[in-house]
């Protein structure tokens, strides 16, 4: 049997959705083990003069508890 727990992170991103994802899931395995999946719960722009300035997500990251 195994036990999972979920973390809630906020990341953003001035390049695009795809690259807050990936920057989101390169922290979370860089701190927690076991890391085995995510779930993008948000995406939101930030806009300045009709421009999008940077790119934003929610991910909630499961990963497995050791023994």
């Amino acid at each position: 049997m195994s036990v999972a727990r979920v973390t809630t992170l906020s990341v953003r991103s001035e390049t695009s959705f795809d690259d807050a994802i990936a920057a989101g899931i390169a922290r979370a395995h860089k701190t927690l083990r076991g890391v085995s999946g995510a779930w993008v719960k948000e995406q939101k722009v930030e806009i300045a003069d009709g421009t999008i300035t940077s790119w934003e997500v929610v991910i909630e990251v499961t990963f497995v508890l050791d023994d």
